[in-house]
């Protein structure tokens, strides 16, 4: 107990005491080929180490790893997952920038890391009928356990609004597995917060997804191709659990790769500039890391080629491209090197997205020391 408050003060700490100027000059210190390897997080088992995942830290300078999966036997095997990922970062693979560690770990049927150690957290629904004090403390616990096992980075909450529960039979992403905190985006807002806020007590970086809303969709982008959004407008009060989120200073959003015809009917959210730029940066003032969800095997980016995917994403304004396996990572980072050598405005958002990583990372203490 002791030797968790020491670690937890430490952190504090070192964050209060952090240069802001830091991650400028840990960036520029990079080679644009660790720069580029900072904008992927590649998944590998929770239960066990992908080769092909931890080869990909040296040989790719990849910056961020995902547990995938679902782990069931307790603290041991996800925490040697993690512990053989990080001791990957050197000087030559990410600058000595430490591992983003995520994984996924809302409630109900979506957590990776179950067994001893690990609370049996209820779904979603369920903790949106909690007050916001017990919701943010218990967040505060989960952050805390997976801690324990080496994860610093959540993928949830999820805020997004199924608009009842006759519409939820018919949301298969998130209505269908109890994913929303309810029925209103009032409570889903308020309950967002409160778990992201618990997350951030316990020193685990919170994702909120997946913008601009996946609750009024009728199919699964992870399973389905032509996954459309006829509903969401601009400025939608759907869009509000979001912005209460921005407000609150959640530090990652991740997009939606649905279509949504109100707003770029040409492009999935994650590949669009207005989506990501004009309303997520611009209408909501986001000015953290944006991470896509899954472009690895969704069946909703398949038509586009692996290196397409990441081009777009990148060129549209988002920071980390999520793969859930590592076989398409070579072509996406070799495509993402490639165009950042010969395009200038492309270079300098790949800058600006690593940039954006690596101020997440400070916050978290995980850059390597820089100066005398």
């Amino acid at each position: 107990m002791f030797s968790s408050v020491v670690a937890a003060v430490a952190l504090a700490l070192s964050i209060a005491h952090a240069a802001p100027h830091r991650p400028a000059q840990v960036l520029e210190d990079m080679t644009l080929a660790q720069r580029v390897g900072q904008l992927f997080m590649v998944g590998t088992p929770a239960d066990r180490v992908d080769q092909r995942t931890r080869a990909q830290i040296g040989a790719y300078h990849v910056g961020n790893v995902m547990l995938t999966g679902r782990s069931h036997d307790g603290v041991r095997k996800p925490k040697h997952v993690s512990t053989v990922m990080r001791r990957e970062v050197d000087a030559a693979s990410t600058g000595g920038v430490r591992l983003f560690v995520a994984t996924d770990q809302e409630g109900g049927l979506v957590r990776v890391l179950q067994g001893p150690g690990f609370s049996d957290i209820p779904t979603a629904l369920v903790q949106g009928t909690w007050g916001l004090p017990r919701l943010r403390h218990a967040a505060e616990t989960w952050a805390g356990q997976l801690r324990g096992a080496g994860v610093n980075m959540n993928l949830a909450p999820v805020t997004d609004t199924v608009p009842g529960r006759k519409a939820a039979r018919h949301n298969p992403p998130i209505g269908k597995y109890d994913r929303e905190f309810g029925y209103t985006t009032r409570v889903v807002g308020r309950h967002g917060v409160a778990f992201l806020r618990g997350m951030t007590d316990g020193h685990v970086v919170p994702t909120v997804k997946h913008f601009p809303g996946l609750g009024r969709v009728r199919g699964n982008t992870d399973t389905s191709a032509h996954v459309t959004d006829r509903v969401t407008t601009r400025h939608d009060s759907y869009l509000r659990p979001f912005r209460a989120a921005v407000r609150a200073g959640v530090p990652a959003v991740m997009m939606s790769t649905a279509y949504y015809s109100h707003l770029d009917p040409r492009w999935p959210a994650a590949f669009s500039p207005f989506v990501v730029g004009t309303m997520l940066r611009g209408d909501l003032g986001f000015r953290g890391v944006v991470i896509s969800d899954d472009l690895a095997r969704a069946k909703q980016v398949a038509s586009f080629s692996p290196a397409g995917r990441a081009l777009r994403f990148i060129g549209a304004g988002g920071d980390i491209v999520l793969v859930v396996e590592p076989d398409p990572l070579p072509a996406m980072y070799d495509a993402v090197l490639e165009r950042a050598r010969n395009s200038a405005t492309f270079r300098a958002k790949v800058d600006a997205a690593a940039l954006r990583v690596l101020r997440a990372k400070d916050r978290q203490g995980l850059l390597p020391r820089v100066g005398p």
